[in-house]
């Protein structure tokens, strides 16, 4: 079964209210949380795409996780290898690395504890309490880079 499959699009509050919102804020420089505009260069128009984010830093290195799935971003991320964050004026260069699946429970579980209230409906019921084989069955649906800033 193809992992885009499992792609959880927002729904009208998140695309036009909550995702706006954040991003408006965060390009004024206030993050919600680790909150970031995500830039990534588009694979097909090469043009700047943006989209708000959750920065996740486990063991003094910082992760982005894709709760929705196999999205635009996260193709565009394959194909460009890295981007930009952006927090008000601050913009970070970035390298990205995608994370294996085996290594991703941890990742998932740190997130879910941040961020559950926010984005949990797209883990399939999977929460930062839930088993080890819990978290390594949906890892292959929940893309995660490994984020290496280049540049500030």
């Amino acid at each position: 079964m193809s992992a885009t499959l499992h792609v959880k699009k927002p729904g009208w509050i998140t695309r036009r209210l909550f995702n706006p919102a954040i991003a408006f804020l965060t390009r004024r420089g206030l993050s919600i949380w680790g909150s970031r505009v995500l830039a990534v260069r588009g694979r097909k128009s090469g043009e700047w795409r943006t989209t708000p984010v959750n920065l996740l830093t486990v063991d003094g290195r910082q992760y982005l996780v894709a709760p929705r799935g196999h999205v635009q971003w996260t193709h565009n991320m394959r194909a460009a290898g890295g981007g930009r964050l952006l927090l008000g004026k601050s913009v970070q260069d970035f390298t990205a690395e995608e994370v294996p699946d085996e290594q991703k429970p941890e990742l998932l579980r740190a997130y879910l504890k941040r961020w559950k209230a926010e984005v949990g409906a797209f883990f399939n019921g999977v929460g930062p309490d839930s088993s080890e084989d819990d978290l390594r069955r949906i890892a292959p649906d929940h893309p995660v880079f490994r984020v290496t800033v280049t540049g500030v």
